[in-house]
């Protein structure tokens, strides 16, 4: 069976709805709208939570507390097992190292170093953050973990 043979299931393709084309059609009149009013008009939709002019339930509750979500600052993860691809000859790994090794989309971009995986060779890595474990498996192997500002 290939592509250009493959047909729809009986009853799987309706053709299109032909509103306001007389009353018999059963979509005539008013095609579907209802009756008057602002959804009945053309473009006339309201938007989310609106009630009519009510106030609306998130206005008439009270909104407390705190939330860092729009504030934080998210860094690009790079794990101790992926630092283990890079080619043998670098030592020092940096931004500008990473973002040529395709680990990073800009070459100074701030990134953080996790723990995961394994490393055997040691590696000088100038990073914004390191993990506990990534810092302490550096170390072991003789390697540095440089926090760069």
């Amino acid at each position: 069976m290939k592509l250009h043979e493959l047909s729809n299931v009986a009853g799987a393709v309706h053709r299109k709805k032909r509103v306001g084309c007389g009353e018999g059609g059963g979509h005539g009149k008013t095609s579907g709208r209802g009756g008057k009013g602002q959804t009945a008009r053309s473009g006339g939709s309201i938007r989310p939570g609106f009630e009519g002019g009510q106030m609306p339930l998130y206005r008439r509750l009270p909104h407390r507390g705190f939330n860092n979500k729009n504030f934080r600052t998210e860094l690009p993860i790079v794990n101790l097992g992926d630092l283990e691809a890079l080619d043998a000859a670098i030592s020092e790994v940096d931004a500008a190292v990473l973002a040529a090794n395709g680990f990073l989309r800009k070459s100074d971009a701030k990134f953080k170093v996790l723990g995961n995986g394994e490393l055997t060779r040691p590696l000088k890595i100038t990073a914004a953050k390191f993990s506990e474990s990534a810092k302490a498996k550096l170390e072991k192997l003789g390697g540095q973990a440089i926090v760069a500002a």
